[in-house]
């Protein structure tokens, strides 16, 4: 019976020489996991019943190999696309047709020709739309051709001016103002105002020290404010701001009333007119020269898709060249009642089975699924010095079976020369 133990033993180490080479050869490969052989003995059914103590087993086989899903470490790369996975999860990939949905530790992605974010395999990376609710929406494969499409512009509806009018000014002793004449005015300053197809416009502001006397409680100067479009002449009517004796701004119209509405005819072929309301609070009248201290609009030209960010929340956020951004998109997790139970499909790559259980897809960070970082991979969890060891140990359990062989056959040598 050793004959048949002894090769059990040879083909239980050399399985475990494959198992531990595999792992050898994968030392360097983003997000592989290491496995391990497990064995288990092997006894005769005719032997079932007989008693205790005296069984002898009939060798030994592979029962599993089993990966190990421990965390790898996480190096920084040069790709903004590049994202490991910090705790537990899955990415989850697709191929182009949706025809398999596989899940995988690798986040070396990038950008194909379609504009979708794949791996090295040509899977697609998915995810959940913003809003979309990630406990109940469908993931889909992501695309940066998608995020390009919201680079459109927006109009200017507010408009934030700070600035300080010098109350050593006087009112100008030309008349009436004449935006061409910097003599009527005081001070004059411009900004810029997008219409509805992101076409800019300057805006522009005169300011006159009014010699009309102030109504509004507690102010005690007023100011004449004249505003106008694309180097255009002004309203003939101006506007006005009143300022207490301290120097701070009570009102453009009214008392607590710091804006001033606008609205411009524009020949872009863009939504006309063109609409926003300017803001003057927090302006001052103090004994200082002219000076703009804030300037601000919420109005920008279309844009184009310069790049991408990842968060660790996976939140995959578009950049602009018009200084926008954009949530495009969640990257899924998927994670599993019985992670040991996946099928590896090569490329990095499992599939779910039975044994692993359905996969549970949400955003990272919710539950016991992992954080993201970007720009890193997750490197692969073999020890190497442990697995040459590993190797060692196999080669001399091969060794030592070999030899029981061969001590058998010594045996039965010696049955047959017996005379």
């Amino acid at each position: 019976m050793a004959f048949q133990q002894g090769l059990s033993g040879l083909n239980a180490a050399s399985k475990a020489l494959d198992v531990i080479s595999n792992n050898v050869a994968n030392g360097s490969t983003v997000g592989y996991k290491l496995a391990g052989s497990q064995f288990g003995d092997v006894f005769a059914a005719a032997l079932n019943g007989a008693a205790a103590g005296v069984q002898i087993g009939i060798g030994t086989s592979m029962t599993a190999v089993a990966q190990q899903f421990t965390q790898g470490n996480i190096t920084p790369t040069n790709n903004p696309l590049d994202v490991a996975i910090n705790g537990d999860g899955f990415f989850v990939v697709q191929t182009a047709d949706a025809a398999v949905t596989a899940y995988t530790r690798n986040g070396q992605f990038d950008i194909d020709a379609n504009g979708y974010i794949t791996n090295s395999g040509g899977y697609r990376l998915m995810g959940f739309l913003p809003g979309g609710g990630t406990a109940t929406a469908s993931p889909i494969q992501l695309s940066a051709s998608t995020a390009a499409l919201t680079g459109a512009p927006a109009a200017t509806t507010t408009m934030d001016i700070g600035l300080n009018l010098d109350s050593r000014n006087t009112t100008p002793t030309i008349t009436p103002f004449d935006y061409t004449d910097s003599d009527t005015y005081n001070a004059s300053t411009s900004t810029t105002a997008y219409d509805s197809l992101g076409n800019p416009h300057a805006v522009s502001m005169y300011f006159v020290r009014s010699a009309t006397a102030p109504t509004m409680t507690g102010a005690t100067s007023r100011w004449d404010v004249y505003t106008s479009i694309d180097n255009g002449a002004p309203s003939a009517t101006a506007s006005h701001m009143e300022f207490s004796g301290t120097g701070q701004l009570v009102g453009t119209t009214a008392a607590g009333t710091y804006t001033l509405a606008q609205s411009y005819a524009v020949t872009t072929g863009a939504v006309s007119p063109l609409a926003f309301t300017i803001d003057f609070a927090g302006s001052t009248q103090f004994g200082s020269a002219f000076n703009v201290t804030e300037q601000s609009q919420d109005g920008y030209a279309p844009g184009v898709l310069s790049g991408i960010t990842i968060s660790k929340d996976g939140v995959v956020q578009g950049r602009y060249s018009n200084g926008q951004t954009n949530d495009i998109a969640t990257i899924a997790l998927a994670t599993f009642p019985s992670p040991g139970g996946l099928l590896a499909v090569g490329g990095n790559n499992w599939v779910e089975s039975a044994e692993s259980g359905a996969a549970q897809l949400g955003a990272p960070g919710i539950g016991k699924r992992g954080l993201l970082q970007a720009g890193a991979v997750e490197e692969s969890n073999v020890d190497l010095t442990a697995e040459l060891v590993s190797m060692i140990t196999q080669q001399r359990n091969y060794q030592a079976n070999a030899q029981s062989i061969k001590t058998q056959d010594q045996v039965m040598q010696t049955l047959v020369n017996l005379r």
